[in-house]
C-alpha cells in the first residue's frame, strides 16, 4: 500500500515561472491515493490555471478568502488542520520573508500560520535572489521553525543565467514527500537531527591561490544521504566540492577552515548525531597577500599557524546523549594514531582508513575502513563502495543512538 494513501496533502503555489511544474505532482500524488487540496497565491494564478489544477485534484482550487459570488468562506483554519502535511512550492522569495516573520496577506499564508502538520518548502527564484543574505537569513528562520525544505537544483534559470534556483522536479519532491510519510512509522533514525561535515578546507595565500586537498567529499556527501534515509534531519557542511546535495539534506558551502569551526559550533549543540568526515586543515597561512604574489625569487615560503582543532573542541562540549563520530586517514601507525585520537578528541567512534590499503581514501569511489568505539573495540569492513561504507557507518550510529534512548 503506498504511504500516500489518504493523506490529506495542501499544496500552495506562488507566483513564479515554475508553477507550472506542479501540475505533474499533483497527478503523481493523486495517482498515489492522497486527497490534493490547492492554494494559489493571487500572483500564481498569472502563472496556471485554477481550471488544469482543480481537473488534476479533483477538487476546487482556492485562493481568495471567500468567494464573492456566493459569500462562501473558505476556512484557513480547518485547512490547516486536516492537512497532514503543507506543501508550498514554488516558494517564491517574497513568499518566504512573509512565511520567515509571520506576515499574513493571502489564504495561503493564513493556512501556513494555522497548520498543525508538517510543513515543507521548496524554493525557485534566480540565483541571485536566492544567494542574498535575506533569502538565507529567512531560510534559516524556517527551518528553525522546524519547516522542511526541499533544496532547489542548479541549472538554467528563467532569466538566461545557470545556477542554483530551479525548483526540484515533480518526481524528487514526490519522492520525499513518499518518504516523509514512510519516515513517520518505520526509519529509526527519525525525530533525529544529523550533523555531517564533508570535502576538503581551501586556505587562502592570495587571492588566487590556496593550499588545500584531495578530499572529494564523496564520503560525507554518502553519509549524509544515508542517514536522511534513515530518517534523520540532515545539515551538511561542506568544503569546496561540485558534488550535488542528496535529496532532503541541508547543505550549508563553507572554504576554509575557520568557517568550518563557525557552522559546525552553530549546528553542533541541536545535533543528536555528528559525523566528522570532512578533511580539515592542521595549517592556514599566518598572514594573506592582498594582490596576487609574482614569481620572482627562486625560494618562497609561508609563515603558517595551527588552526583549530574542530573535532576537539566539538568532542569536550559533547553531551551524553550525542554519537560523535571522527574520521582519521593514516599514513603509519594506523590503529595506534586512530585510537590516541579516539580518546583525545572524547569521541564515541573512530572511522580509520588508511592509505596503504588499495581503493581507499581520498577521491575514489570505494574505501576500506576499521571503526574503534571507546571501549577500543574493532570491526574490520572489507573494501566496499562509499555508499555501503555509508550504511555501515549508519548502522553503528543507530544502535548507538537506540542505547543512548534506552538508558
Amino acid at each position: 500500500m503506498s504511504s500516500l494513501k489518504d493523506k490529506n496533502i495542501v499544496i500552495g503555489i506562488c507566483g513564479g515561472i515554475a508553477a507550472y511544474k506542479i501540475a505533474s505532482l499533483v497527478r503523481l500524488l493523486v495517482k498515489a491515493g492522497a486527497a490534493v487540496q490547492v492554494i494559489l497565491t493571487p500572483a500564481a494564478k498569472a502563472f496556471v490555471t485554477p481550471l488544469t489544477l482543480a481537473t488534476l485534484s479533483k477538487n476546487p482550487v482556492l485562493s481568495d478568502y471567500f468567494d464573492e459570488q456566493t459569500g462562501v468562506w473558505h476556512n484557513h483554519v480547518e485547512i490547516g488542520v486536516k492537512a497532514d502535511l503543507l506543501l508550498i512550492a514554488p516558494a517564491t522569495a517574497n513568499t518566504l520573508a512573509k512565511m520567515a516573520n509571520g506576515l499574513c496577506d493571502n489564504l495561503l499564508l493564513a493556512t501556513y500560520l494555522s497548520a498543525r502538520c508538517s510543513v515543507m518548502f521548496a524554493p525557485a527564484m534566480d540565483l541571485d535572489m536566492w544567494q542574498h543574505p535575506s533569502t538565507k537569513n529567512n531560510v534559516e528562520k524556517l527551518i528553525e521553525y522546524g519547516n522542511l525544505l526541499i533544496e532547489p537544483t542548479a541549472g538554467e534559470l528563467a532569466s538566461g543565467l545557470v545556477g542554483q534556483g530551479r525548483l526540484a522536479e515533480p518526481e524528487d519532491i514526490f519522492e520525499r514527500i513518499s518518504l516523509f510519510f514512510r519516515s513517520t512509522t518505520s526509519l529509526p533514525l527519525v525525530g533525529k537531527k544529523a550533523l555531517v561535515t564533508a570535502g576538503p578546507t581551501h586556505e587562502a595565500i592570495d587571492p588566487v591561490r590556496y593550499i588545500g586537498n584531495h578530499s572529494s567529499g564523496k564520503m560525507g556527501f554518502a553519509l549524509a544521504e544515508a542517514l536522511q534515509q534513515l530518517g534523520a534531519d540532515v545539515t551538511l557542511i561542506t568544503g569546496p566540492t561540485q558534488l550535488s546535495t542528496p535529496q532532503a539534506v541541508h547543505r550549508i558551502d563553507i572554504i576554509s577552515a575557520k568557517e568550518m569551526l563557525k557552522e559546525t559550533a552553530a549546528h553542533f549543540d541541536n545535533a543528536d548525531i555528528v559525523v566528522m568526515s570532512a578533511a580539515v586543515a592542521d595549517y592556514t597561512p599566518a598572514n594573506v597577500a592582498a594582490q596576487k604574489i609574482k614569481k620572482k625569487d627562486d625560494n618562497f615560503q609561508i609563515d603558517m599557524i595551527k588552526t583549530t582543532d574542530i573535532l576537539a573542541t566539538l568532542g569536550q562540549k559533547k553531551s551524553s546523549k550525542q554519537t560523535l563520530v571522527g574520521f582519521a586517514l593514516e599514513t603509519n601507525n594506523e590503529l595506534e594514531h586512530a585510537k590516541s585520537k579516539l580518546v583525545r578528541k572524547n569521541l564515541d567512534f573512530i572511522v580509520l582508513n588508511s592509505m596503504q590499503d588499495s581503493g581507499a581514501g581520498f577521491a575514489g569511489d570505494t574505501n576500506k575502513i576499521t571503526v574503534i568505539d571507546r571501549s577500543g573495540t574493532q570491526q574490520n569492513f572489507e573494501l566496499k563502495s562509499k555508499k555501503e561504507v555509508a550504511q555501515d557507518i549508519c548502522k553503528i550510529v543507530v544502535t548507538h543512538q537506540q542505547a543512548l534512548t534506552d538508558s
